[in-house]
């Protein structure tokens, strides 16, 4: 590609001719000034087109969580209908409803045709709460109040260096989901639908031994070990969380694993089960770097010879390219003392928890398999 290829006619005047083709006469300080001035103004109402058009970013998740609120994907399944009809099977306001779906068919959720009649477009299938890894529930959690104002009030989290999540809430994150069986369930069941999608594609990444037990710490409805102990009919497991999450677990409708696992209440802060393999996933990110030490030191004294401990958690990656886990960062960042972290970050954990870090194995997920084994 030549050096000025992809610029902008405006661009290459201001830079001057970079092979010197064509050379123009030197500009006069005059001319150049006046050069320099028009780019820089230009430049200056595109970034404040750019700033703005992204202030308003947050009205597509508002319009996401509406359209799953009142379930308008399920009414789609049979194929496209009008905003009236649609309006009339959700007890919903048409004009209204019309100008949520508008939105959302500007990211592929649903679309328009020229009848005005709106389609659930491929991108928006999980929408409905009928169909395999639908994320409907995960939607609702993500957009919950609990998550959304937090999300609003950062600034706290720059000038007081705490969470925004206590302040508003008046309770750290996780009392505030266990305290009432609604609230639990907002967090838990979204959190189960946002994992149901990654799980059996998780656990094919992680390597595993042959026989021995896995426990799944932190675990909640336990989709994860369900997927593990399918695959590998030699393990047995152990779903160790707090008794009010495992109450809701689905292992008991698998037939195929009831014989390999048993449910294990405790606090993981305290102690966690003795394993040959311990999986942590999406946990260590809830937490600040000394909380996960205590917790990676109980695995580290859990373990079985020859054990490992594997994290399932994304690993920011260097560099500005966009990544989930650098949005996920802020969430913890609103909510809770954790952050996403590098390689460098885990080696060092591991460090401090008397582990070492052995590989990162990428999976075709958000989040990495980050194993450890005793130092």
């Amino acid at each position: 590609m030549r050096q000025d290829e992809g610029r902008t006619t405006g661009d290459r005047v201001a830079a001057g001719s970079a092979d010197g083709a064509g050379a123009r006469p030197a500009a006069t300080p005059e001319t150049a000034a006046g050069t320099t001035a028009d780019g820089r103004e230009a430049g200056l109402r595109q970034s404040a087109a750019f700033l703005v058009d992204e202030a308003l970013g947050f009205l597509f998740p508002a319009a996401l969580r509406a359209a799953a609120e009142v379930g308008v994907a399920d009414h789609l399944a049979d194929g496209p209908r009008s905003p009236a009809e649609l309006a009339a099977a959700t007890g919903t306001d048409h004009r209204n409803l019309y100008r949520v779906l508008r939105l959302l068919a500007t990211r592929g959720v649903v679309t328009e045709d020229a009848q005005g009649r709106f389609a659930l477009a491929p991108a928006g299938q999980a929408l409905r709460g009928d169909v395999p890894y639908s994320v409907r529930t995960a939607v609702l959690m993500l957009t919950d109040r609990t998550m959304w104002r937090p999300a609003g009030e950062l600034t706290h989290c720059l000038t007081e260096g705490t969470t925004a999540f206590e302040n508003l809430f008046g309770m750290p994150f996780f009392d505030h989901f266990a305290k009432d069986e609604r609230t639990a369930a907002v967090f838990h069941v979204g959190m189960a639908a946002m994992s149901d999608p990654e799980n059996a594609l998780i656990a094919a990444a992680c390597e595993l031994p042959a026989s021995g037990t896995v426990v799944d710490i932190g675990g909640g409805h336990g989709g994860l070990l369900l997927e593990v102990l399918r695959r590998n009919p030699g393990l047995e497991g152990v779903l160790y969380d707090r008794a009010h999450v495992l109450a809701g677990h689905r292992l008991a409708a698998h037939g195929e694993i009831a014989d390999r696992w048993t449910p294990q209440e405790g606090d993981f802060f305290a102690s966690v089960p003795d394993g040959d393999v311990h999986l942590l996933k999406r946990i260590t990110h809830d937490w600040d770097d000394d909380d996960c030490v205590t917790l990676l030191g109980h695995c580290h004294r859990a373990l079985r010879p020859g054990g490992r401990v594997l994290v399932l958690d994304a690993v920011v990656p260097p560099g500005n390219a966009p990544h989930q886990a650098k949005t996920l960062d802020l969430m913890m960042m609103a909510s809770l003392t954790g952050r996403e972290r590098t390689e460098a970050d885990f080696a060092e954990l591991f460090t401090r928890a008397g582990l070492r870090l052995s590989r990162v194995v990428p999976t075709p997920t958000v989040l990495s398999v980050v194993e450890a084994v005793a130092a």
